[in-house]
């Protein structure tokens, strides 16, 4: 999608605007939840995609989790949603890629409508849809779910959406990722009020997703916070160059040695997931594991052990993963080099959020040097390597780079080191 003039200076002045959120016309409530919850200053984001919502208009957000985006969208769609004796109905839903994403957007719409009678429920799979039904039943303004149960319970009768005036679409990129977009248009296009309010928020904007924008959203303003979120200072990213049979050994000397506070630990598979998650148990307390083969009150149970810090390791999936949202991670591993690069994005996104400071680790074998040039173009920047004695590779890292190209990066990066650049 093309951006117009109009868009383009909203996007440059939403970045650069020292807004509060006292200058937003927010009610006391709101104002009351967001000192509660101990927000201070708007993120970026949420300074540049507030207002444009309270107007009433689309947006289109590009943006990074751990940049504040769930209550960029939240904070607008609780201001307007009409009270529950004018309107019992559904008014607003929230569509999300996971399960796990349904339930963090779900309790953060809770804590931000703390001082008001307003009502949010989660729906996904693999959770008593009989329950789900019987909560729809008592009425709620605000439904946070999976595209796939959403349907479900539109073709039941049992998620009534002739009053929804507003929709989101959450991570955008990932529910079409994982095949979504089918749903996504059967669930937009049931929703027949004319004056409907669309908002998107993506890591990423491919193809795919102008194209639905073009499709279901009206002139939107366009917002783009991604080049800060991916080369931020807020994340430093480095890569092991090792062999397969010493990434395990690698793993155990790296946690030993920088004692992350929390880390998430990348891997390509389930099962990879599970056995990796399996060794380490045997050496390290306080290790969880987390992938779409598990039963889904399994996973939860696993996230609350994360989310409580009862976790300090977490062993995970790129769908799985995608869905976590906890501030305390201050590392990323990529055990397995991400095949996608648009993974890489979405992986080290854990970590670096709202201003803290994390680290990424990539641990690349010799056939992996093409995945790592994919990933140095699409973040624009070279991984730095670094190096734990006796884990070198034996032969070099295989990497198609024209020379042009590297210089170019290479000069970029020469603008002096990081404030907080660590040494190995």
């Amino acid at each position: 999608m093309n951006k117009s003039k109009k868009q383009e200076e909203t996007t440059s002045s939403a970045m650069q605007s020292e807004v509060g959120f006292a200058d937003m016309d927010l009610t006391d409530e709101m104002m009351k939840a967001l000192e509660r919850a101990g927000y201070e200053l708007p993120s970026p984001v949420q300074a540049g995609v507030i207002p444009s919502a309270l107007d009433g208009l689309d947006v289109m957000g590009q943006a990074q989790t751990g940049t504040g985006k769930t209550a960029a969208f939240a904070i607008p769609i609780l201001e307007q949603l009409a009270p529950r004796e004018e309107i019992s109905s559904v008014q607003a839903l929230v569509l999300v890629p996971t399960r796990e994403l349904a339930v963090q957007v779900r309790n953060e719409f809770e804590k931000l409508a703390y001082f008001m009678d307003i009502k949010t429920a989660a729906i996904y799979g693999g959770h008593s849809i009989k329950k789900q039904i019987e909560e729809l039943k008592r009425g709620v303004q605000v439904v946070v779910g999976t595209p796939g149960r959403v349907l479900d319970h539109i073709r039941r009768k049992t998620l009534e959406l002739r009053e929804t005036w507003c929709v989101t679409l959450d991570e955008a990129d990932r529910m079409l990722d994982i095949g979504f977009r089918p749903d996504i248009e059967r669930i937009l296009s049931s929703i027949s009020r004319k004056d409907r309010q669309t908002l998107l928020l993506s890591a990423t904007v491919p193809p795919a997703i102008e194209r639905l924008a073009k499709r279901y959203m009206h002139d939107p303003t366009v917002l783009d916070f991604s080049k800060d979120a991916v080369s931020g200072d807020s994340i430093e990213q480095y890569y092991f160059s090792v062999d397969k049979a010493k990434k395990f050994e690698l793993l155990q000397r790296l946690i030993n040695r920088d004692e992350p506070e929390q880390a998430i630990i990348f891997c390509r598979t389930r099962r990879g997931t599970d056995k990796l998650a399996k060794r380490l148990k045997e050496t390290f307390p306080n290790v969880g594991c987390i992938h779409g083969d598990m039963n889904q009150s399994v996973r939860d149970r696993v996230m609350k052990k994360f989310r409580e810090e009862r976790l300090k390791v977490l062993v995970a999936t790129d769908v799985v993963g995608r869905g976590i949202d906890v501030s305390t991670i201050s590392h990323i591993i990529n055990f397995d080099t991400p095949e996608d690069c648009d993974d890489y994005v979405h992986r080290i996104g854990r970590t670096g959020r709202m201003g803290k400071e994390g680290v990424a680790y990539t641990f690349v074998s010799e056939d992996d040097g093409e995945l790592l040039t994919r990933i140095e173009v699409r973040i624009n920047q070279l991984l730095e390597q670094v190096y734990m004695e006796g884990m070198e590779l034996k032969r070099e890292v295989k990497q198609d780079v024209k020379p042009e190209r590297l210089a170019a990066v290479a000069a970029m990066r020469g603008r002096g080191p990081k404030k907080h650049r660590r040494r190995l």
